[in-house]
């Protein structure tokens, strides 16, 4: 079943949804195919269709993964986590507009990311060590665009997702824990997809086009 929505209400109105997913409805394998068909219709650099799918939606191999996102955030049930070069992504959070409301939203999905119904793992054939911009940004390029497709077909659908590369900080266990060959392929982050709680959502606070664009030549 889908919503009905607008090209335009889908493309506004697709979240990075963590508090709201709702880990107690099940969502199934035909639904996340279909959005995955879609997915696939999506640009890829000379449609060599290099990519690989991993659904995870086994309990037990949905609470490993999640463990190994919970590591790479440092996320704790007593407490906000968070690492990057710092070792606290509080600090960072607190520089950023809406900061904090983030650092609490994504400590929320740390808390609960071991009951998703089902986690996406997209992976990039090759590696980016040692290539020139130009080659990296062809393998970039040739994935990113199904995600996002992906996370368009499942709002459609009445489903959240939330877009996380913190897994990346693992990659090497997380390859491990889902067989992942890793010098044939870049694990490039998790999608948890659920059920939302509620009934839409808003666009999204962003900064004023006339602050970010400018025409034929770099300003700023």
């Amino acid at each position: 079943m889908t919503l009905g929505l607008s090209v335009d209400e889908v493309l506004t109105t697709t979240r990075t949804v963590r508090k709201r997913l709702d880990v107690t409805k099940p969502v199934s394998r035909e639904v996340l195919e279909e959005c995955l068909e879609i997915a696939l219709q999506a640009p890829n650099g000379s449609n060599l269709n290099r990519w690989r799918w991993i659904i995870v939606d086994d309990p037990q191999m949905v609470a490993r993964v999640a463990g190994e996102y919970r590591k790479a955030v440092n996320w704790s049930p007593d407490g906000p986590g968070g690492s990057d070069e710092t070792g606290n992504a509080a600090a960072i959070y607190k520089r950023v507009e809406r900061g904090e409301k983030i650092l609490e939203s994504s400590n929320a999905l740390a808390e609960k990311f071991d009951a998703m119904p089902a986690i996406v793992v997209p992976l990039m054939r090759g590696r980016t060590d040692g290539l020139d911009v130009f080659n990296q940004s062809a393998m970039w390029g040739s994935i990113y665009p199904a995600v996002w497709s992906f996370c368009l077909a499942a709002r459609e659908r009445g489903l959240g997702t939330a877009w996380t590369t913190a897994s990346c900080m693992r990659e090497r266990e997380v390859c491990e824990v889902l067989g992942i060959p890793m010098e044939k392929f870049t694990h490039i982050g998790l999608l948890p997809v659920a059920y939302y709680e509620g009934d839409s959502f808003r666009e999204a606070w962003r900064k004023p086009l006339s602050e970010v664009l400018t025409w034929n030549s770099f300003e700023g």
